[in-house]
Parts: C-alpha cells; sequence; structure tokens
C-alpha cells in the first residue's frame, strides 16, 4: 500500500497558482528551518527536510508539477507507478551552499557564495598607521611624512603573477570560477554544495610560468613615504583616511585606503575641549587685588587683558575667537582663562610686616607690636 503523504503545496505553505519566485522563497524558508545541520540528532526535523525537498523538486520541475496537478501523488512517485523517484533530490538552480551562507559564514560548510566571487576584482587591505603631531599643528594643520611598508603592484608582470610573454591557464576543474560544486548525501536524500577549488586554490586560473620578481603572487612589499595632510581643527583620536594608498588590489581590483590615527601631544600650558582651549593664568595676590594688565599667551601669541580689580581665584574670562578652528567649516572656538591667585610661600620680614599691618587694617588679628615696629622702621628709612 503506497504510503500517505500530505499535499506538496501544503508542505510549502503556498497555494496551487504559486509562481516560481513564490516556491523557492517558501523552499528556502523551510530548508533553513529544517536542514539537519541546525537540528542535530532531531528525527523529527529531518524528515520535514526530506519532504520540504521532496515536494520542492516535484513542483520546481515544470513537467513533474504539471503531472502532480493532474494525478496528485500518483502522477510522480514510483509506487503509484509514475514518474521519476527521489533516491537523490535534483535541486535544480537551487544551491544549498547559498542558502545556508548565513550561517556557515559565507557558503554551506564554509564555502559557497563568497568563494565563488574568489576571481573577481577584490579591493585591497587597508592599512591603518599613527601619526604623533603637536597641540598647534593640530590646531591649524600641517603635512606630515609616514612610512610604511605595503604591497603594490608588480611591474614585472603587472599583476598577472606570470613571467612576462606567457599566461596563467583558465583551471579545469573549477573553469576559472574557483570554486568546485560537491554532491552530498544524508539520510536517504542527496543535495551539492561548493568548495574552494584545491587545483588552483580558488584562484580559477594555473600559472605555470610565475613572475621571478613576484613569485607568482602579482604584488610585492614595498617601503614607501607618504605625504598626510592634517586638516586644521583635528582632534585626538581622529583619523585621516587617505583613499588608495593601502595594499594592492586583486584581479584587477582597486588598493586599499590608508587609515592615519592622529595622537596630540600634551602642551605645556593649554587643555582642549573639543574647539575650546583652556588655560590657567597665574597672578599675585596683589595683581588680582589692585588688577591691572595682563599679557596671557594664546594658540596664536600673546594677547593684553585687562584685568579688573578684587578679581577672585577661580574667576574665568573668554576670549573669544582664540580656541580651535572648526575641522572642515567655519569659525573658531574661545579660549577660556581661569585666573589662579598664588600665594606667596615665603615672605621677609619686611613683607610680613606689611602683610600683618594689611590684615590689622582688616579687622584681622596679628600679634602686638608687629605692626608698630613695622611704622617704626618705616619712619626710620625716610
Amino acid at each position: 500500500m503506497p504510503e500517505q503523504k500530505r499535499d506538496y503545496y501544503e508542505v510549502l505553505g503556498v497555494s496551487k497558482g504559486a509562481s516560481d519566485e513564490e516556491l523557492k522563497k517558501a523552499y528556502r524558508k523551510l530548508a533553513k528551518q529544517y536542514h539537519p545541520d541546525m537540528n542535530p540528532g532531531n528525527k523529527e526535523a529531518e524528515a520535514k527536510f526530506k519532504e520540504v525537498n521532496e515536494a520542492y523538486e516535484v513542483l520546481s520541475d515544470k513537467e513533474k508539477r504539471a503531472k502532480y496537478d493532474q494525478f496528485g501523488h500518483a502522477g510522480v512517485d514510483p509506487n503509484f507507478g509514475g514518474g521519476g523517484g527521489f533516491g537523490g533530490f535534483d535541486m535544480g538552480d537551487i544551491d544549498l551552499g547559498d542558502i545556508f551562507g548565513s550561517f556557515f559564514g559565507g557558503g554551506f560548510s564554509g564555502f559557497g557564495g563568497q568563494q565563488q566571487r574568489a576571481n573577481a576584482p577584490q579591493k585591497g587591505e587597508s592599512l591603518r598607521a599613527n601619526l604623533s603631531v603637536t597641540f598647534e599643528e593640530a590646531a591649524f594643520g600641517c603635512e606630515k611624512e609616514l612610512e610604511l611598508t605595503r604591497t603594490e603592484m608588480c611591474d614585472a608582470c603587472h599583476g598577472s603573477g606570470c613571467e612576462p610573454g606567457t599566461t596563467a591557464e583558465t583551471c579545469p576543474d573549477c573553469r576559472g570560477t574557483g570554486v568546485v560544486r560537491i554532491q552530498r548525501g544524508a539520510g536517504g536524500f542527496a543535495f551539492s554544495t561548493t568548495a574552494q577549488c584545491s587545483k588552483c586554490r580558488g584562484t580559477g586560473k594555473l600559472i605555470h610560468s610565475p613572475c621571478k620578481v613576484c613569485g607568482g603572487a602579482g604584488s610585492v612589499r614595498k617601503k614607501k613615504r607618504i605625504t598626510v595632510t592634517i586638516p586644521a581643527g583635528i582632534d585626538d583620536g581622529q583619523a585621516v583616511s587617505l583613499r588608495g594608498q593601502g595594499n594592492a588590489g586583486k584581479n584587477g581590483g582597486p588598493a586599499g585606503d590608508l587609515i592615519v590615527g592622529i595622537r596630540i601631544k600634551p602642551h605645556t600650558q593649554f587643555r582642549r575641549d573639543g574647539t575650546t582651549v583652556l588655560y590657567e593664568q597665574p597672578v599675585s595676590f596683589y595683581r588680582a587685588a589692585m588688577g591691572g594688565e595682563l599679557e596671557i599667551p594664546t594658540i596664536d601669541g600673546k594677547v593684553k587683558w585687562s584685568l579688573p580689580a578684587g578679581t577672585q581665584p577661580g574667576t574665568t574670562f573668554r576670549l573669544r575667537g582664540k580656541g580651535i578652528p572648526e575641522l572642515r567649516g567655519r569659525g573658531r572656538g574661545d579660549q577660556y582663562v581661569t585666573i589662579k591667585v598664588q600665594v606667596p610661600t615665603s615672605l621677609s620680614a619686611d613683607q610680613r610686616a606689611a602683610l600683618e599691618a594689611f590684615g590689622e587694617s582688616m579687622g584681622e588679628e596679628v600679634p602686638e607690636g608687629v605692626v608698630k615696629s613695622f611704622f617704626e622702621k618705616r619712619k626710620k628709612k625716610k
């Protein structure tokens, strides 16, 4: 008695009038869901996977689908005297390497989609380097030279890898694709996957006379000095990208990029916060109390500033437009100046007496006789 089977349209979850694209989409989804590699040891999932493959094998073939629509399973199942059997499923244009690429890193069993493009033009690897610049160089921009080692196209063979006057042979095993199709079987069904061609190692070509300069690689390592333009306003930790200054590409692909990380050396006076420059201006107690004109350092040079009398420690003033230029923009930040009152660490006898006299005038308690002695000394000097 023939085995009871579910309707193939029901198995794939599509209507009887489903298009080829709808069938393929439904099959891909279910094949991923029930594949044995995603459900190890799960017999039920393995049975469903086999059922899904069987349904798609019939419905994706126009002749078999027509027989199935007319006669049901009897039109395609040999147990009913119908069409071909299912000892090994023909997936048509479905490649399981493509279906399971998202699970196994570029293709089923680790190969597939990405490997199939191995002989196509590939962009070269990008390189990374670091450059140290001064505070002012970062603020106003500059040019720096950087020495690096990178791969460049071999001048002798022009990147072909072949000795001049010779050419490479298209690999007969993979026909230049760099991958080969492998038939696999499990649980009573068969499917195909793709793998890197072992004969040409995924290059799609065989070089019988390798270039003597590059050894068949098509590229050589060279030391190079690169001029790097540092834009005004760049900050610590930011990077400059130089397109096409990385390693050479493959198969005629473009070179990679050079990413240069910027490190700003600490400044002895200034600190930076974005486009803002921060500076602490030391002043004496006398100058803070009496006020006066100061010369304040900036990244443009010294500027004069009138300090108001009675300025308190920690007071901050702003110098507009004396900060860092905007990176690739217009305008500049500001410089903030914080007043730092310096307290003397040692005093002469006269300075001490004068300060105590000042303290007494301000209502401070001072030792007896100190102020009197101070004024007596002042009289004698006169």
